[in-house]
């Protein structure tokens, strides 16, 4: 953000706060929201720290990544195939959301 902006408001009697709420949030909400929805898509598909920390402990840690895993391993190659077509499908969606709800913020101002 360009120190200006916060100078200004600062002339313009804004404290601190009022200036991190008013003017700072709203230009960084749009990274905020791109970094919350490529967090959450990245962890999606984590593996290899749920299967190593959380163990794989039937009917407690099954995660997507798991699931796929033991198809994998019991050669249900069609059933891995669906849920991984799943993954990608949420994947994808979270990150078009993401870029649509960027797209009408930015619009907004």
């Amino acid at each position: 953000m360009p120190e200006n902006l916060a100078e200004a408001a600062a002339v313009c009697g804004l404290s601190g706060w009022q200036t991190f709420w008013r003017v700072e949030l709203p230009l960084a909400w749009p990274g905020i929201l791109s970094a919350m929805v490529l967090t959450f898509v990245h962890t999606l598909g984590e593996f290899g720290v749920v299967l190593m920390m959380g163990g794989s402990i039937p009917g407690e840690t099954k995660t997507v990544a798991i699931a796929i895993y033991d198809r994998v391993q019991s050669f249900d190659l069609a059933g891995a195939d669906r849920m991984a077509l799943l993954l990608l499908a949420l994947s994808l969606g979270a990150v078009a959301a993401s870029f649509f709800a960027s797209a009408r913020l930015a619009a907004r101002r």
